[in-house]
């Protein structure tokens, strides 16, 4: 996610957001001022996650969202904020 996600509570939204859809993966700040979201889960949660993402928590100012599809790992237990 690029724009105004950092210091926003972007991270602990994904993560009520992902729990709340039973998706398992994680957010984390990255250096550059983005934020890196992985989820898993059902392919329509998923979208619906995304869908969420996009407009993050009320102090959020979201410029882009960059989406990958690829397999799922299975590694996750949860969601978790890194």
């Amino acid at each position: 996610m690029e724009g105004q996600v950092q210091g926003v509570g972007y991270r602990y939204f994904a993560q009520d957001r992902a729990l709340e859809l039973g998706l398992t993966g994680y957010a984390k700040n990255l250096f550059d001022g983005r934020v890196e979201v992985v989820a898993e889960g059902l392919p329509d949660r998923v979208a619906v996650f995304s869908k969420l993402m996009e407009k993050g928590p009320p102090f959020a100012d979201v410029k882009r969202i960059s989406v990958a599809e690829e397999p799922a790992t299975g590694e996750f237990e949860s969601f978790y904020v890194r």
